[in-house]
């Protein structure tokens, strides 16, 4: 932690993001103590609707392993084939996360999330009616650019909505219902026909169409585009009629302006030396997030647990009954012990998880121990449970949090578009390279998630009760403002401070 806080301090040539404690005042978008106590109905209802696309998300990813078996028999699906369809959602989701950052800062945050909607419907139709191979690619590449729009827009919509104080945890909601999403899937697959599972995974879609049409547009967008009424009345329908947010709205148009003296970023402004911590970052979360090995068991879990010797179905319903429960405890956490601390438990028990799976693969090919199918139940759900207290939901936090502003949404697509293109080469190629050897596959997302461990403890800053805020070279851009220059000062010398002590 200290690391990144010394390195953010020494690049005072850029204006890379600094970390402000608790007690300064609030300057991208006016999350300030006075303001960041409480959530209203008004943001809690639109957390929800926002939300029911990570459920959607959820019901996405975990409607392949429940629909393996019944798709094999009904379509006579080859094993290449199936890969193909498990793996070409996130084709799709690579396609929407170059355009989520545009379309979210050119349209709006709540568009965006209904324009996702139309194509996961779409999707989710194309898939009940297929009777072959291509229609049931179609909907599945369909779906996969709808919630590539949707994994970028929820938790920003969610981030610039929420009081400071909840943000994490409020944030986090997102990564709970995208396991709640799958978790159903996994439940209601082992009762009802891949068709039927269809048509259930397309009412969220549904359901949140017609709920962005009760809550406010983001008041931080808002300001962006120019629209300071609606800003100002968005923000006070979030805060309730009786708040005072005089202070919020000027410190939202006073940063907003001063980012519109800025010329408009592009992709290769990203990879400037002034965001290379917070690329790092946020890429390098994303990369070991995926192949540390989350996507192929939650893509294919019927298949390890057939492969391993053990009930498909009692594996399926075990890992739901651990990854809601642990999921849930990340979030009441997130606030509370912390980004980072999460960071390192959630990668430890990952790590411990798939070495348990490798081992039972092992143990089952040297024929040693009759007992192994258990050892890699036990693996599976280390693995689930640890996975669901932090390394799903917390990149994702952290990187609606690194960021500023003025490069959100180009730094939010790229950081999508990495995460979505592992998640294709891990659920494309792991049926395959399972063929090659069960035991060396999980033994190597061992070896991921134990770097993972290194990576968070080197680079990782902890952003809790902080927020991300770009110095932005006031005077350069003509904002001569005492105050905030004084604000950055001050912000120097108390990071300084505290690497001193």
């Amino acid at each position: 932690m200290m690391e990144s806080q010394r390195q953010s301090i020494a690049d005072e040539e850029g204006s890379s993001p600094l970390l402000r404690p608790n007690n300064d005042i609030e300057t991208e978008g006016g999350d300030g103590d006075s303001h960041g106590s409480s959530a209203t109905i008004v943001v809690v209802l639109s957390t929800l609707v926002a939300v029911l696309g990570s459920y959607v998300f959820g019901c996405a990813i975990g409607f392949s392993s429940p629909a393996q078996y019944g798709i094999l028999d009904d379509l006579g699906l080859s094993l290449a084939q199936y890969s193909l369809f498990g793996s070409i959602m996130t084709i799709g989701a690579m396609l929407g996360a170059i355009t989520s950052g545009k379309i979210a800062d050119f349209f709006g945050r709540k568009v965006t999330m209904g324009f996702a909607e139309l194509f996961t419907i779409g999707g989710w139709l194309a898939i009940v009616f297929s009777k072959s191979a291509w229609t049931l690619d179609t909907g599945r590449l369909l779906k996969g650019f709808g919630i590539g729009l949707l994994s970028y827009v929820v938790p920003v919509y969610i981030a610039e909505i929420t009081p400071k104080n909840l943000r994490g945890a409020f944030t986090a909601v997102n990564q709970l219902m995208i396991c709640c999403g799958s978790s159903v899937m996994f439940l209601v697959g082992n009762v009802f026909t891949w068709r039927t599972l269809a048509w259930i995974g397309a009412i969220p879609c549904l359901l949140q169409l017609v709920g962005l049409f009760f809550i406010p547009e983001s008041p931080r967008w808002l300001a962006k585009m120019g629209q300071w009424d609606d800003s100002k009345a968005a923000l006070q329908r979030l805060r309730g009629d009786s708040a005072d947010i005089s202070e919020e709205a000027a410190e939202i148009r006073e940063y907003t302006q001063s980012l519109g003296q800025l010329s408009n970023s592009r992709m290769i402004d990203l990879f400037q030396r002034k965001y290379a911590h917070s690329l790092t970052v946020g890429v390098g979360l994303m990369v070991l997030q995926q192949f540390g090995g989350v996507n192929a068991i939650a893509y294919y879990a019927s298949s390890i647990f057939s492969s391993a010797g053990f009930s498909s179905r009692a594996g399926t319903t075990a890992m739901v009954f651990i990854q809601v429960p642990m999921t849930l405890l990340g979030v009441l956490l997130m606030d509370k012990s912390g980004r980072r601390l999460l960071l390192l438990v959630s990668a430890a028990g990952t790590c411990l998880g798939c070495f348990l799976i490798g081992l039972s693969f092992l143990l089952q090919d040297l024929q040693i121990w009759k007992s192994s199918p258990l050892l890699a139940l036990g693996g599976v759900l280390v693995f689930t449970g640890s996975f669901s207290l932090g390394m799903g939901g917390i990149p994702w936090v952290i990187m609606s949090e690194i960021f500023p502003i003025n490069v959100k949404g180009l730094a939010g697509s790229l950081v999508t578009v990495v995460n979505w293109f592992g998640t294709w080469i891990i659920s494309y190629s792991f049926n395959f390279v399972m063929q090659w050897s069960s035991e060396g596959t999980f033994f190597i997302f061992s070896v991921v998630c134990g770097f993972t461990i290194i990576f968070v403890a080197k680079l990782v800053p902890e952003t809790k009760g902080h927020i991300c805020w770009d110095k932005l070279k006031l005077a350069e851009v003509g904002v001569t403002n005492v105050v905030w220059m004084e604000r950055v000062d001050a912000i120097e010398s108390s990071l300084q401070s505290e690497i001193r002590g």
